[in-house]
């Protein structure tokens, strides 16, 4: 609710597609700064507390951009600060909940977790701007953000009902030395490293399309800040039946070929979107689209955690955060600098392209990961006896 209501309330102060990925560009371009010493700063804290000091920041983010909406005197000033402040926070808090949502599953049942959590996630992004559309089209965008830190009263209950064990810091080396044994440790993974150049360039080329929907919404569909919610919902929708659909799923066997299939699949989706000026077949696309977005990503995130070892998991993972989040404030503020000049439907066109590229080039390189990826998750796993083909 709260990303369509500040899409909405920017598009309405500026009527600016540049102003849209700035805003954008704002809030993730912390992610793409601080998300790896935020790793270094996970691996050396405690994951539970971690989480709830970052969802407590968040709260108070929301309270102040609904106090600042609901007076009638927000900025854009305004509207990028507390983007910049969200996006700090969101720097430490994406490592460490993936990191923590390890230790409170275990290793057995974590490619469900992952799906369940993402189920959870995308039935908020389908409810959410539906919801959200009617509320600003009938009372503004002030209660959608009232609503919202409201929300984060029940994630800190249940966080502070978790009962968990505290592990002492055994790390003698510094923060530095934490993180350069992190990025040896990606450089030196083909398999890891692959992983992460695939969704660093959906990061850049694909994820950037949802910046451009009040624009498809206003001009292209006509639909105003109504359409808006429903097409957000269509994602959702299609990213919670595909979270469901790895749900679904028995171990990690054949995970490789599923991320190949998705990531040429999903900026399929996106190249007949940008094509199509009927809402009704837009809405069904984009449900498409958001099934095969979520796949990619969620089983990236499956495949990624089932080979690396724990001492490394805040680590790795702010790399994840930062391919997933960081690489897309770049890609947001090209695709609403480039849309200013060629329109939004050829630069999503153009955008998906260069998916499409990436895609043809992580198959290619799949016979040479296979191996290592299976020693990986052996050695990590040496009691499921399950290989990846």
């Amino acid at each position: 609710m709260q990303n369509l209501a500040l899409s909405w309330l920017v598009y309405r102060l500026t009527h600016s597609t540049a102003y849209l990925g700035a805003i954008s560009f704002s809030q993730q371009i912390p992610v793409l700064l601080l998300a790896l010493p935020a790793g270094g700063v996970v691996d050396r804290t405690d994951r539970h507390r971690m989480v709830i000091l970052t969802q407590t920041l968040a709260l108070f983010q929301a309270g102040i951009l609904a106090v600042l909406t609901y007076s009638g005197k927000v900025t854009i000033s305004q509207l990028f600060f507390l983007s910049i402040l969200l996006g700090v926070i969101s720097a430490f808090d994406l490592p460490a909940r993936q990191a923590f949502l390890v230790q409170m599953v275990g290793k057995d049942d974590l490619m469900n977790a992952i799906a369940l959590n993402s189920s959870m996630f995308n039935a908020a992004r389908m409810i959410g701007p539906a919801i959200a559309g009617f509320l600003v089209t009938q009372w503004g965008e002030a209660l959608c953000f009232l609503l919202n830190a409201a929300s984060y009263l029940a994630i800190l209950i249940a966080l502070l009902k978790m009962k968990m064990e505290v592990s002492p810091n055994e790390r003698q080396q510094s923060l530095g030395e934490d993180l350069a044994e992190g990025f040896r440790f990606i450089r030196d993974t083909a398999p890891v490293r692959a992983l992460l150049l695939l969704l660093g360039s959906f990061g850049i080329g694909g994820f950037s399309f949802s910046v451009l929907l009040p624009v498809f919404a206003d001009r292209v569909f006509f639909r105003g800040a109504e359409g808006l919610g429903w097409l957000m919902t269509a994602t959702g929708i299609g990213a919670l039946a595909g979270a469901l659909f790895l749900a679904g799923r028995k171990g990690i066997q054949g995970i490789s070929k599923l991320i190949s299939f998705s990531a040429f699949v999903f900026p399929t989706g996106l190249i007949l979107f940008s094509l199509c000026t009927h809402f009704s077949l837009a809405f069904l696309l984009l449900c498409f689209v958001g099934f095969f977005m979520m796949v990619t990503i969620a089983a990236i995130n499956t495949a990624i955690q089932s080979i690396i070892p724990d001492t490394l998991r805040g680590r790795v993972m702010s790399f994840f955060t930062t391919m997933l989040m960081g690489m897309a404030p770049i890609g947001s503020l090209l695709s609403g600098f480039v849309a200013k000049y060629l329109g939004v439907q050829a630069t999503v066109f153009a955008f998906s392209l260069v998916c499409l590229a990436a895609a043809f080039w992580f198959y290619r390189s799949l016979p040479k990961i296979q191996l290592e990826a299976q020693r990986l998750y052996l050695l990590q796993n040496p009691t499921i006896g399950e290989s990846i083909p």
